[in-house]
């Protein structure tokens, strides 16, 4: 018993500042130290702390309603008890409900107004492609039945993906007319390329156009080997129909029909507006079932200010040489309305016109000189047929104000590429 005693008391250690204490020696500390409390203020006049009898009689929220109703009056609880659950919550009864459904119908309703459609309603997603200059906007255009893409002779007018909507009694197709594939020389034409890939993924079906005035090339070959990966129906469209005799058309359509393994082959004539009623119905043979994509009457989802851009740019475009219109870019810089408030003192012209200012991007000085003209009379010109088709669009009147500026190789230049939209 000694040696144990003896061990024990030579076992204890003061304990150190550094060491942590054992969580019930710190606790016997806390306990043993005083705590500082902070001297209460003076209470304000006339305050007085409740008795703990006070606060255990006072109010109970879920239980105690208000002393007093709207009018002032002293309401009766002593039914209020009588109804609640065991929970101590209350009892909903045949007249609260009436008054629950009073205060519903006084609410304001949001009416929600789903369409009627037939049940077998059909609706997706066409994908227009094909070589530079093939005719993708020509037939966009005819399908749809109005203009929503620009046209050129020049390949490569379209730069960005132009949908457009058919509206059909039982069913809706929506055309994406692609830039053109080809092989890039820029990082602009690599980013087309992209774009037009990205796209085919995600469509019910594809429109693989081929002209019908030109043979068949290393280009077609190149989309046809792209086309053949993909799960996706294509339909072969031999465009500009109308150029050609019907046996040279007939050996066309031999020609595609051996380039690749179809769906479907339809000759047409965007132009003359030939068999586009019967490219329409093999397509809707690949649309599924589905709701309408796009409101009745909705044409496309292009913003405004692209659309402008276009036209600009499409009749800049009229008349010029060649290595010009790989290197023209479009952008709207602004739009102001005279109507509002905020744009007084920036208007130009008269009539209350609305204001569009655009600016013609170009590669070099050389090229900025063939836009302008001699006397700017050609970038005048642009003026006058692109202000046509933007009151045509907008339905007014519309000043233009164009610009024209150089941006160094903007086509391999990311941040110009950017900047202008790419």
């Amino acid at each position: 018993m000694t040696d144990t005693a003896d061990r024990s008391d030579n076992s204890v250690e003061p304990a150190q500042d550094d060491q942590p204490q054992a969580p019930e020696e710190a606790a016997q500390a806390l306990s043993t130290e005083p705590l500082e409390m902070p001297e209460p203020g003076s209470a304000p006049a006339g305050f007085r702390f409740p008795s703990d009898a006070e606060l255990m009689d006072g109010p109970n929220p879920l239980t105690d309603p208000d002393d007093e109703d709207e009018t002032g009056d002293e309401i009766d609880d002593s039914d209020v008890t009588a109804r609640l659950d065991a929970d101590g919550f209350p009892i909903l009864g045949e007249e609260d409900d009436e008054d629950e459904a009073a205060d519903s119908a006084d609410s304001t309703r949001v009416e929600i107004v789903v369409p009627d459609f037939p049940e077998d309603f059909r609706a997706g997603f066409a994908c227009i492609v094909g070589r530079p200059n093939a005719g993708k906007s020509t037939l966009t255009n005819a399908m749809v039945g109005t203009k929503i893409a620009i046209t050129s002779g020049r390949p490569q007018t379209t730069r960005h993906n132009v949908r457009g909507v058919i509206h059909k009694e039982k069913a809706q197709i929506v055309l994406v007319d692609t830039p053109g594939l080809h092989r890039p020389r820029t990082l602009l034409g690599k980013r087309l390329n992209d774009l037009v890939r990205e796209t085919l993924t995600d469509v019910d079906v594809v429109v693989f156009c081929i002209p019908a005035n030109e043979k068949i090339g290393p280009g077609d070959r190149f989309i046809t080997r792209d086309l053949a990966e993909l799960r996706t129906p294509v339909v072969a469209v031999v465009t500009k129909a109308d150029t050609v005799t019907r046996e040279a058309l007939a050996a066309q359509l031999l020609a595609v029909s051996e380039l690749g393994e179809w769906a479907d082959i339809v000759p047409v004539s965007a132009q003359r507006n030939e068999q586009i009623d019967v490219l329409e119905e093999v397509l809707l043979k690949y649309m599924p079932l589905s709701p309408p994509l796009y409101p009745t009457g909705e044409i496309t989802d292009e913003p405004q200010q692209v659309m402008i851009a276009e036209l600009v740019r499409e009749a800049a475009l009229e008349g010029v040489r060649d290595e010009l219109p790989h290197s023209l870019a479009v952008v709207v810089d602004e739009i102001a309305d005279p109507d509002d408030e905020r744009e007084v003192g920036r208007i130009k012209g008269v009539g209350g016109r609305l204001q569009v200012r655009v600016s013609l991007v170009v590669e070099r000085d050389s090229q900025k000189a063939i836009i302008i003209g001699r006397g700017g009379r050609r970038l005048k010109e642009v003026g006058v047929n692109a202000r046509k088709g933007i009151e045509k669009l907008l339905g007014r009147k519309v000043y233009l104000d164009l610009h024209v500026r150089t941006a160094k190789d903007w086509q391999s230049d990311p941040k110009a590429l950017a900047r202008l939209g790419f």
